[in-house]
């Protein structure tokens, strides 16, 4: 239907004044520094990502992006920082795995609703993760170790980075879909566990593929097998969950950037395309594939889709194993 400029003129007449104040504010977004919160301290793979994107898209849209980290109480504290604050594009977050995983973990106990109190943004990165044992172990294939857990129930410890992580999901796809059982360790960060494993004190874990190729491939650990479909460029030997026949066991480590409930479609639109734009570029996706990422950079609609998809499918496996946050 064709609008004259005096129908457009009673149109905008018609309108409150302050939808057309947020209509003009979210087109001319941003005109000063954005926060970009990440719920962990410095130096993580969730950092290093925010670090790389803030840098570019102030490039691109023309302010500057400032992280700040907000760790504390297993990613909650931060993140709740981004639910409650102002939907004006001018604060935003960027999370991972435990995005997805904390409302199954802690139900009701979560401070905030993961799908009503956010507005999902972009998928920006996924990296897979690898199933390591120490060197000195027997198991040259994922099918070895996994006939010794069944015939040996809780024979084989399972370390991870700590209850509801990344890594400690990826230990439970495999555990529920193989059928063993194992004991699990859980530690305060990938650091400790790692060095455990080195030392024998557990005998399989899942890592970040960045944080133990140096070990593979200097001999202290050997890797079995990198969750979903891919083999990892990092790891190019190493046969992929689908190949050693677990394609279920697809747990990564993802980064996504979010905003609170109610972030203006103009700012979302603007952000998705800037984050894809940044993605792209040669030099920033070399960066990140260096440390075992892979760019994607989705649409906010496919990061909705993710969300509705997999917060359920995480639920599913921590009800089926028992799993508490303690």
């Amino acid at each position: 239907m064709n609008v004259s400029s005096r129908g457009r003129r009673a149109l905008l007449a018609a309108l409150p004044l302050g939808a057309l104040a947020g209509t003009a504010r979210a087109q001319a977004w941003p005109v000063r520094p954005v926060r970009l919160i990440v719920p962990y301290p410095p130096g993580g793979a969730s950092d290093i990502t925010a670090r790389l994107l803030g840098q570019d898209l102030a490039q691109v849209l023309g302010q500057s992006f400032v992280v700040e980290n907000r760790g504390g109480a297993a990613s909650l504290t931060g993140t709740q920082a981004v639910a409650t604050a102002a939907a004006d594009g001018y604060t935003l977050g960027v999370v991972d795995t435990a995005f997805l995983v904390n409302p199954g973990l802690f139900g009701g106990r979560l401070p905030y609703d993961t799908v009503r109190d956010f507005t999902p943004v972009s998928l920006l990165v996924r990296a897979p993760l690898a199933l390591v044992v120490p060197a000195g172990e027997p198991w040259r294939e994922l099918s070895a170790l996994v006939a010794e857990a069944r015939a040996k129930p809780e024979s084989v410890p399972f370390g991870s980075a700590g209850n509801g992580t990344a890594v400690h999901m990826a230990g439970e796809q495999l555990r529920q879909a193989a059928g063993f059982t194992f004991l699990h360790v859980p530690y305060r960060g990938g650091g400790p566990m790692i060095a455990d494993l080195l030392a024998g004190r557990v005998r399989m874990a899942f890592g970040t593929v960045p944080a133990i190729a140096e070990h593979v491939r200097a001999g202290r650990l050997r890797a079995l097998a990198v969750t979903g479909a891919a083999r990892a460029p990092l790891l190019p030997e190493v046969p992929s969950m689908a190949e050693a026949g677990y394609a279920e066991v697809d747990a990564a480590l993802i980064n996504a950037l979010i905003g609170p409930a109610g972030l203006p479609g103009p700012v979302v639109g603007r952000l998705a395309s800037a984050a894809r734009e940044v993605l792209t570029m040669p030099g920033v996706r070399a960066r990140l594939a260096e440390i075992g990422f892979d760019s994607v950079g989705s649409t906010a609609e496919e990061l909705r889709t993710l969300l509705a998809t997999d917060i359920p499918r995480w639920e599913g496996i921590i009800r089926r194993g028992n799993i508490s946050p303690d």
